[in-house]
């Protein structure tokens, strides 16, 4: 049995605090408080989010929310390869602020961590958070936390530590920042490289939940700055106020790559994060391969086609910056794609075929549009 540990939530949680060089009266007491960090409110916000997190623990599970380290066992595992991935959600944040909604940004987090593992093939195991603010609100953390611990259920990885950093003068007042790191484990035989993929497979495109969380600067920029729109505006194509429209979830794509895999119909996938179609789908593919897209297989979203008309963005950059409606791309071989769509269709799971691999004179992976 191995088992591992990792930095945890302490009691009270450490607290970080720059501090300036600035004299201190002798006669006068400066406490924690006084400097902007206050320890009573870190212990409620551990008090609000040790429920929340306990939910989703697992047997494998070692220690309790308040350790100094968390441990995990991987007992039953044969030859178990560790994957990991930390990531943060960038300025999509900006809308949660804005908004005061603070329950979803912590499933988006979690599920684009899992994406990133599950396209190896590897099973989500635990999850640590990183939650940075300038002055710490127990109740917003617990709300973030909320939807860390919801997303991590759903995955079904346990939530077992983190790092709350109150830091006074760092984050402006109502911002935090929050960054995840997500560790999964495959069999050694059994993780996905993509290496099987040949010319002739077919490129199946899975929708995704709008923007997810990539392109937000830009989207924030031609939406707010540029056209004047205010968050809770109902914008012509658009079914939701733009705010509903800019925080829909990052998705999880861990049960059709799951089912597919363990189907041995699966070759290679490819999360649709930073970057797009045309950065992302190469790093599925082998040498020597390329991935015929056509951009017109799939339905265009309405919140993309507003993006194009009111940005007036540049091809290249509009497909490297957002994901254009496909989540994650899935390579699997052209004679049995019946059975995968029967694997599909069961979990309910929509798709479009939206290209081929084919074969390329030169070395490096990439994508060409038709």
């Amino acid at each position: 049995m191995l088992a591992l540990f990792l930095f945890s939530r302490g009691a009270a949680y450490r607290l970080h605090l720059m501090l300036q060089r600035v004299p201190i009266p002798k006669s006068n007491k400066t406490t924690y408080s006084d400097a902007g960090v206050s320890i009573d409110e870190a212990t409620r916000a551990v008090a609000l989010i040790k429920r929340s997190a306990a939910k989703t623990f697992t047997p494998e599970v070692l220690t309790s929310i308040g350790s100094f380290g968390a441990g995990f066992s991987l007992k039953g595992w044969r030859d178990p390869v560790l994957v990991s991935s930390a990531d943060g959600v960038g300025t999509k944040l900006k809308i949660a602020f804005a908004t005061g909604q603070h329950d979803t940004i912590g499933e988006d987090l979690v599920n684009h961590c899992v994406n990133d593992i599950a396209v190896q093939g590897a099973k989500p195991l635990f999850f640590l958070d990183y939650f940075a603010v300038g002055k710490l609100d127990a109740m917003v953390c617990a709300r973030v936390v909320t939807g860390l611990a919801r997303a991590c259920k759903q995955n079904g990885c346990a939530l077992i530590g983190g790092e709350t950093a109150e830091m006074p003068g760092m984050y402006a007042a109502g911002e935090y920042d929050l960054a995840g790191f997500i560790v999964g484990v495959v069999e050694r035989k059994r993780m996905l490289t993509g290496a099987g993929i040949e010319p002739g497979d077919l490129l199946l495109g899975l929708p995704s939940h709008g923007l997810h969380t990539n392109g937000y600067s830009l989207a924030r920029k031609i939406l707010f700055d540029i056209a004047g729109h205010e968050l809770e505006a109902r914008l012509p194509g658009l079914s939701d106020t733009l705010a509903q429209e800019l925080l829909k979830i990052h998705r999880s794509y861990l049960k059709p790559i799951q089912a597919l895999h363990e189907a041995k119909l699966l070759k290679g996938a490819a999360h649709i994060t930073g970057g797009g179609l045309t950065d992302n789908v190469p790093r599925m593919l082998p040498r020597r391969c390329a991935a015929e897209i056509d951009p017109q297989s799939w339905p265009s979203q309405p919140i993309f086609e507003l993006l194009q008309k009111l940005g007036s963005i540049p091809e290249d950059d509009f497909r490297r910056t957002f994901n254009l409606g496909i989540g994650m791309v899935l390579a699997v071989p052209s004679r049995k794609i019946g059975f995968v769509s029967q694997v599909l269709k069961k979990l309910r799971e929509p798709f479009h075929p939206i290209g081929r691999v084919i074969e390329t004179r030169s070395s490096a992976p990439k994508v060409v549009y038709l």
